[in-house]
C-alpha cells in the first residue's frame, strides 16, 4: 500500500492529549524498594534510556530494549529496539500501541489510552530504522518475530504495570495488534484494531474494484477519475516536469527502475490516496474539468494527494520493511482502471517486489494471512475492529465467525483511514467505549449497569491526542 498506500505508512493510529489528566502518581515500591519509575524501567535487563521528555501529568521515556534477532534462536545475535513509555500510574491499565512502522518520540496518546486514562507503551516495528539488526537478515522480518518482540516487551513491563493491558494500533498497527493476539492470546485483556486490512487471498482483489465503483458520489468519482486519466494522457509534458523536479532535489529511481515507472505509480495511487486521507467534502478541491485544466493544475492535484517524491529511491527507502512484508506475508492490493484506456497504462498497479531493492530476496507465503483470518473468525476474544466507510483499506476487513466471543466489527460512517471509536454512530460508540473500559478493568459502576453511559475517562488533549500524524503513509496501510 503506498503516500496514500503512504499507505501508510497508522492509521496510523490514533492519539490524544491530556488536558484534564492529573499529575502522575508515584509508583509503588517494588520488591527491591525502588520507587522512581525511571529506575524501575532501567532495572529491566536490556533496557536503556535514550531520553526523558516532560509532559504535564505524565512522564515520557524514549528507551532502547535489547531483542533477539531471531526469537527461535536467541543466541544468534541481538539488536536495539526503540520503545516509548507514557507513564501515568502503575495502578492504571496500560495500552500497548504500535503503528507498524517507526515509533514517534513525541508524547502521543492512542484513543484507547484516553478512554481508559492509562499508561501507554509504544513499540517501533522491527527493521524500521533505527530498530534494525546489523547486518540485516531480512528473513527474520515476519509477523511471528514481530509478535514475539511485543511479547518480550510485555513480559518485561508487566512486572511494573500489573493492571490490565490492551493492545491497539491503526492500519498496519491494527494488523500488528491482531497478529500479536493470534500468536500470544493470553497476553492482552483486549484488542482495539483500527482500519486493519485483511488480505486473505492475495490474488483476489475484486473487493477493491467494487469499492471504487460506489464510494462517495458519482460527481466526486468523475472528478478524480478525470484528473487521474488526464495525468496519463499528458504523460510526456508532465514527465519532463518530473525529471526537472527530480534533478533539483537529487532524486533517483534505481529501485523502481525508471522515472516512467515512478510517474505512473504516483498517478495510479491518486484516487486511492484521496479516499484514504480525504473526505467527500474535499472533492471541491479537485479540478472539475480535467480536460481543460492546466498542466500545473493536474500536477499539483496529483502531487498533493499522491506525492511525486514517494517512488524515488529516497522516498521508498524508509518503507522497505513494509513492502518486504507486503510481498512476503501480508499481501498487497491490485486494482483496475476501467476509466483509462489500456494504451495509457503501461505497468498497472505494481507489486511490492518493485519497491524493494533487488539485493533483498523475497518469496510470498500465501498461507500466513489465511491462518490469521481463520484464527480471528474462530477464536477472537475481546477484540474490536473499527473501519471507515470511505476508506479503501476497509474493502477487505477482518470478519468474525461463530467462534468469536465479546468481539465486534464496526464501521464509522463517512470516515476515511483515520476512523476511530469517536466517529461511530452513537449506539456503537457507547458500546465500544464500554467494552474497552470493561476489558481494561476500569468500567465505572454506572457503565456496567448501562453501557450507553460510557465516556472516555480522560479529557481530550489537542496535543497529546493527535490522530493523523502516524496514519499518513503512502498507499500503504
Amino acid at each position: 500500500m503506498r503516500k496514500a498506500l503512504r499507505w501508510l505508512l497508522a492509521l496510523t493510529v490514533l492519539i490524544g492529549t491530556l488536558g484534564t489528566a492529573g499529575a502522575a502518581t508515584a509508583a509503588e515500591p517494588d520488591a527491591t524498594g525502588t520507587t522512581d519509575i525511571k529506575e524501575r524501567l532501567l532495572a529491566i535487563p536490556g533496557m536503556s534510556l535514550i531520553e526523558e521528555k516532560p509532559y504535564t501529568g505524565y512522564r515520557f521515556f524514549v528507551l532502547n530494549y535489547t531483542q533477539p534477532v531471531d526469537h527461535r534462536r536467541p543466541s544468534k545475535g541481538t539488536f536495539q529496539q526503540r520503545i516509548t513509555v507514557l507513564h501515568k500510574d502503575t495502578a492504571r491499565p496500560t495500552v500497548f500501541y504500535t503503528g507498524g512502522y517507526s515509533v514517534s518520540t513525541t508524547p502521543r496518546r492512542a484513543e484507547p489510552t484516553q478512554i481508559v486514562d492509562g499508561n501507554q507503551v509504544s513499540l517501533e516495528y522491527r527493521f524500521f530504522t533505527p530498530s534494525r539488526p546489523e547486518p540485516a537478515d531480512w528473513s527474520k522480518l515476519d509477523i511471528w518475530q514481530a509478535a514475539s518482540d511485543q511479547h518480550r516487551v510485555f513480559t518485561a513491563l508487566k512486572k511494573i504495570y500489573g493492571e490490565n493491558w490492551l493492545s491497539t494500533g491503526g492500519s498496519k498497527g491494527g494488523m500488528t495488534a491482531t497478529y500479536y493476539e493470534r500468536f500470544y492470546p493470553r497476553d492482552m485483556d483486549g484488542v482495539v484494531a483500527y482500519v486493519a486490512p485483511n488480505d486473505v487471498v492475495n490474488k483476489e482483489d475484486s473487493a477493491y474494484d467494487r469499492f471504487f465503483r460506489t464510494v462517495g458520489t458519482e460527481e466526486c468519482r468523475d472528478r478524480l477519475n478525470g484528473v487521474q486519466r488526464e495525468a496519463l494522457v499528458r504523460r510526456a509534458p508532465l514527465e519532463k516536469k518530473y525529471a526537472a523536479y527530480a534533478a533539483e532535489n537529487g532524486y533517483t529511481f534505481d529501485t523502481i527502475g525508471s522515472l516512467d515507472r515512478a510517474y505512473e505509480a504516483v498517478v495510479l495511487d491518486y484516487v486511492w490516496g484521496f479516499w484514504q486521507y480525504s473526505t467527500l467534502a474535499d472533492c471541491q478541491d479537485i479540478p472539475a474539468d480535467a480536460k481543460n485544466a492546466t498542466d500545473d493544475e493536474i500536477w499539483t492535484s496529483v502531487d498533493t494527494i499522491s506525492g511525486f517524491s514517494f517512488y524515488t529511491d529516497q522516498g521508498l527507502d524508509p518503507y522497505t520493511p513494509y513492502y518486504y512484508q507486503a510481498g512476503t506475508q501480508m499481501g498487497a492490493p491490485t486494482i483496475h482502471f476501467p476509466h483509462i484506456e489500456k494504451k495509457y497504462v503501461r505497468y498497472g498497479y505494481q507489486p511490492p517486489r518493485n519497491f524493494v531493492p533487488r539485493s533483498i530476496d523475497m518469496k510470498f507465503q500465501p498461507y500466513v494471512m489465511r491462518d490469521v483470518d481463520t484464527w480471528v473468525r474462530h477464536n477472537a476474544r475481546h477484540m474490536l475492529f473499527v473501519y471507515g466507510e470511505n476508506d479503501p483499506w476497509g474493502a477487505e476487513p477482518f470478519r468474525l465467525g461463530r467462534g468469536a466471543r465479546d468481539s465486534y466489527v464496526f464501521t464509522a460512517p463517512g470516515m476515511n483511514h483515520g476512523a476511530n471509536v469517536a466517529g461511530l454512530v452513537e449506539k456503537e460508540k457507547a458500546l465500544a467505549t464500554a467494552r474497552i473500559l470493561d476489558w481494561a478493568g476500569v468500567a465505572p459502576t454506572a457503565v456496567q449497569a448501562n453501557p450507553a453511559a460510557a465516556r472516555p475517562l480522560a479529557t481530550f488533549d489537542a496535543k497529546l491526542d493527535k490522530r493523523d500524524a502516524e496514519l499518513r503513509h503512502a498507499l500503504r496501510p
